[in-house]
């Protein structure tokens, strides 16, 4: 008689970085775990980032869906919400080696998720774009500096301004808020949209677009792309966006300092992985994460990203990483201070605050209404439309 080899249990993680330029390095790296088992495998699904959060609402509404699943920070919490993942306690070890933002993947107590990817945003600017190469270290001089770089088809800072890229305009300007202190709650949840300090960051967004440093109108791809070919000197962003711009333009002296604001902290990505609550699977799923938060496992992953994001636990850095890439200390230094771009008590009515702020930015931008005034509006139609009564 002949013996055959049991099949392996078949388990489904779908992400959409796995149909992103980075998908066969990290479909590489879930190899690395199908090849250690014998009675698990694991096939990676890769879904578009644009159309990936609603097929997966979709499917798991439906009782159905992948076993893993990778959600951006934005719809994690509505997936809590709504019960279409499930707590997963207990199976990390040693949780105090976790990166700070951990804290944001457990709610009312529970573990709902481990981060797989994160991002923070530093100043990224181009070193022969500035006066004498001097980055600015506060925001008089990064004025300055702007305002010196402008001019002859080059702009001296980029940002996003406009309702068509509210995602990105919503993210460009929590930067600025977080960097002069504000927040859009306080610890009890109370909304805070017409703090001082939010409306200080609000008139700095608009101290930056009356100078005419920026290429308005441009979306993000464009102004990147200026960027990589030297006709823009400075942009806030996240290590994902620097990683890029090192292959785009190679040859430009490309460097990243901490953003020019009073204060470190910056917004910043965090795509927790999850397991589906419909999963018939659940054991061979944990396993998989057990095996995600080995060391060598996180080291792979971090690999795998090519210095575009990092991982749930802080990895050492070679001398030939940190030659190669002497950009990753400064994203990696800002750790401590990352804030979600959500609004903490309020995260599931997120997106309409987001809506409610940027109309009142926008109309602080285009029709010089008083930033204080936008935002005491803001705050109350945000309390008056959203917040339950």
């Amino acid at each position: 008689m002949h013996a055959f080899a049991a099949e392996k249990e078949v388990i489904t993680f779908a992400a959409s970085p796995f149909s992103s330029a980075r998908g066969p390095q990290l479909q590489d790296w879930v190899k690395k775990f199908n090849d250690s088992q014998e009675n698990i495998e694991v096939t990676p699904i890769a879904i578009p980032f644009a159309s990936f959060a609603n097929t997966m609402f979709t499917q798991m509404g439906g009782k159905g869906g992948p076993d893993l699943v990778r959600f951006d920070l934005y719809d994690f919490y509505p997936a809590v919400a709504a019960n279409l993942i499930m707590p997963i306690d207990g199976i990390i070890e040693d949780e105090a080696s976790l990166r700070p933002v951990d804290k944001y993947l457990k709610v009312d107590g529970k573990r709902y998720g481990i981060a797989f990817e994160i991002s923070n945003y530093a100043l990224i600017y181009n070193k022969a774009l500035l006066k004498d190469g001097k980055v600015p270290t506060n925001f008089a001089e990064f004025i300055a500096s702007a305002k010196a770089a402008s001019g002859d088809g080059v702009y001296g800072f980029a940002y996003r301004a406009t309702m068509a890229e509210s995602g990105g305009f919503w993210q460009d300007v929590c930067n600025f808020v977080y960097g002069f202190g504000g927040r859009w709650s306080d610890d009890s949840g109370k909304l805070t949209l017409n703090s001082p300090e939010v409306v200080a960051g609000i008139a700095a967004y608009k101290q930056v677009y009356d100078l005419d440093v920026t290429p308005k109108g441009a979306d993000a791809a464009t102004f990147r792309r200026m960027f990589s070919q030297g006709k823009v000197a400075m942009e806030i962003d996240n290590s994902a966006v620097m990683a890029s711009l090192m292959v785009k333009g190679p040859d430009l002296p490309i460097e990243v300092a901490r953003s020019p604001f009073p204060t470190d902290a910056q917004g910043f990505v965090l795509s927790p992985i999850t397991v589906n609550a419909n999963t018939k699977h659940k054991e061979a799923a944990l396993a998989f994460l057990k095996w995600m938060m080995l060391p060598e496992s996180q080291r792979a992953l971090e690999t795998a990203y090519g210095g575009s994001s990092f991982v749930a636990t802080p990895v050492a850095y070679t001398e030939e990483e940190l030659a190669k890439r002497p950009w990753l200390k400064v994203y990696d230094s800002d750790k401590a201070v990352s804030i979600p771009q959500l609004v903490s008590g309020h995260e599931i009515k997120t997106p309409e605050i987001q809506r409610i702020v940027l109309e009142q930015v926008v109309k602080v931008l285009q029709t010089d209404l008083d930033p204080q005034a936008a935002m005491d509006e803001a705050q109350k139609m945000a309390e008056g439309r959203v917040l339950p009564k």
